[in-house]
């Protein structure tokens, strides 16, 4: 018996520190009409257990070092099998020494369109296409692998990226909208072609120093750590400059804007005059957050 229960343990021990992720998955139907639908709720059920027990790298996850993330799928139109949605997904990471999660990665993916039978069973496989639904969850996630392993070692998302750039070329054929050059200049396609382009290979420099060098050195040297960050923020100078208005610079802007605005309006006082003139050439989007910053 005792013999048996220490295999147990061992066996549990590897699955519960196997898996990469901490994420919570919701299905919103609202604007179907139809939100209490039972096949929402399984399709919520079943992507929660599919996203949290996927083994989806061959590392090895301890509990504390999984990804905190948020998929929310806004179903607009479902018939039959076939739904129409957008999903939004989020993902964070701790501060060394603090109790804050700076969030990574923010993105909201219109172009999802897909096929579900309730209780069908979801399978990944890396190397083939198996459905929209699966590729689109494949792909962000390995999107927020990829952006935190950058934001710990400079160019330590290569992998992902990578695969996520694999799973683009493979979907490419299905017909599904979010794939192709010709989706747009804020599609799947786009994103992760800016993410490998040597064009924009300053950005893998801001996630890094921005990150590691600059918030994870702030409970040591709050002061050091602004200017760090400030200089991090710096290489977008280059980027705008080659390629102005990217949507990489967007989605970075998107999850960052509150967060570099908390940063920088509150002491001690680091210079912040060309920070400010940078960010309301680079994100005038938020010019609105830029103006807080007083310091």
């Amino acid at each position: 018996m005792r013999n048996t229960l220490v295999l147990f343990l061992l066996f549990f021990s590897v699955i519960g520190f196997s898996q990469e992720l901490n994420c919570n998955v919701v299905v919103n139907a609202q604007l179907t009409g139809n939100e209490n639908l039972q096949i929402f709720k399984t399709l919520e059920n079943q992507l929660t257990e599919f996203v949290n027990t996927t083994q989806w790298t061959k590392r090895k996850f301890k509990q504390q070092e999984r990804i905190d993330c948020n998929i929310v799928i806004n179903v607009t139109n479902q018939n039959g099998e076939n739904f129409e949605a957008g999903i939004q997904v989020q993902s964070s990471r701790p501060v060394y020494g603090s109790t804050y999660n700076t969030p990574i990665y923010n993105i909201n993916d219109k172009d999802f369109n897909f096929s579900y039978l309730e209780f069908q069973t979801l399978v990944y496989n890396e190397n083939q296409f198996e459905s929209n639904l699966i590729s689109v969850l494949a792909y962000h996630i390995n999107m927020i692998l990829g952006m935190d392993a950058e934001s710990f070692a400079l160019e330590g998302g290569d992998d992902y990226f990578k695969q996520a750039q694999r799973i683009t070329n493979y979907s490419q054929q299905e017909g599904f909208k979010g794939w192709k050059l010709e989706d747009g200049l804020q599609s799947r396609f786009a994103l992760i072609d800016n993410i490998l382009s040597p064009t924009f290979g300053d950005f893998r420099k801001v996630m890094y120093n921005y990150h590691r060098r600059g918030l994870d050195i702030m409970s040591e040297n709050t002061k050091d750590g602004k200017n760090e960050i400030a200089l991090a923020l710096d290489f977008f100078k280059k980027m705008n400059a080659n390629r102005p208005n990217s949507y990489l610079t967007r989605v970075f802007f998107d999850a960052k804007a509150e967060e570099i605005e908390q940063i920088f309006s509150s002491g001690p006082n680091v210079d912040v005059s060309n920070l400010i003139e940078l960010l309301n050439r680079v994100a005038p989007t938020y010019a609105s957050k830029w103006r807080n910053i007083k310091f």
